[in-house]
């Protein structure tokens, strides 16, 4: 397996070179992009400065793994405005776009939020709807679609996750786990088994459930997550893709944290 780290990990402030050659510097194969609305990942993203962040990826020697977006909060495909799905999926379509530009074949997707307004079975009926109707650009454009098990209150158990990406009937539709998320209602490994090769990246962070809300998210190896557990089912299911880190790092020593994270990862996974 190769690890990588999401560039939220890293000060905002630092370029995409300086996020590459801190990547590489700290010990990781690849980085995780993110869209976001404005910027050179944004709505607005253009294909020849798309393509020269994975040149420059190419020439510094670090992996581009995926392409991940927290637009899916903002714009949930299971939102009751008509308005607002619209522009959560014309944000997965660009995102689908850059991903190909970026040479990526899988980006992250947050199916949608169940809430006061927008209950259960609605919303899986519209992720369900919104996630067909862009398949055929997924496929188009080679690039597959991971649905994320989020804080969503929605999709909360490995056999209901099971049960929507088989529904979707499609090679281009599956699942990027994330270890960190499940431990709050269940067992990382359960899930990785019973989703076995539905499972087409992974996130990882850890997890401490004697504070069991979002405060208790920190670094790998210093919360509960059985990390042991996780790399035995990733590698029985045949799992052999990228696992990469998305957490807070060391704000005030950002390329020390780097390190310990990826000495971290290699511990488990390597």
């Amino acid at each position: 397996m190769k690890i990588g780290v999401n560039r939220w990990t890293m000060p905002g402030d630092w370029s995409f070179e300086q996020c590459l050659k801190a990547a590489k510097e700290a010990g990781f194969d690849s980085i995780e992009f993110n869209m976001d609305e404005d910027g050179v990942l944004g709505f607005n993203a253009q294909e020849s400065e798309v393509r020269q962040i994975a040149e420059t990826a190419q020439r510094i020697g670090v992996e581009l793994s995926s392409l991940s977006t927290g637009l899916g909060w903002r714009y949930p495909l299971t939102s009751p405005d008509p308005a607002v799905r619209e522009k959560g999926m014309a944000a997965i379509r660009k995102q689908l776009q850059i991903a190909s530009w970026l040479g990526v074949d899988t980006i992250l997707v947050v199916p949608g939020v169940v809430n006061e307004e927008t209950a259960y079975d609605e919303a899986y009926e519209r992720a369900y709807s919104a996630l067909r109707e862009l398949l055929p650009d997924a496929e188009r454009l080679g690039v597959r679609i991971g649905i994320e098990n989020v804080w969503n209150k929605f999709l909360l158990s490995p056999l209901e996750m099971r049960q929507f990406v088989d529904e979707l009937g499609s090679p281009y539709a599956g699942v990027y786990f994330d270890a960190g998320n499940v431990l709050v209602m269940g067992y990382p490994d359960q899930w990785i088994r019973i989703l076995g090769r539905r499972i087409y990246r992974v996130h990882v962070k850890d997890f401490k459930t004697h504070i069991g809300n979002i405060s208790g998210f920190c670094n790998p190896l210093q919360g509960n997550v059985p990390w042991t557990k996780v790399d035995e089912a990733l590698r029985q299911v045949g799992y052999d893709g990228y696992i990469t880190a998305e957490v807070e790092g060391y704000p005030g020593y950002p390329e020390l944290g780097l390190k310990h994270i990826a000495e971290s990862l290699k511990a488990v996974f390597q």
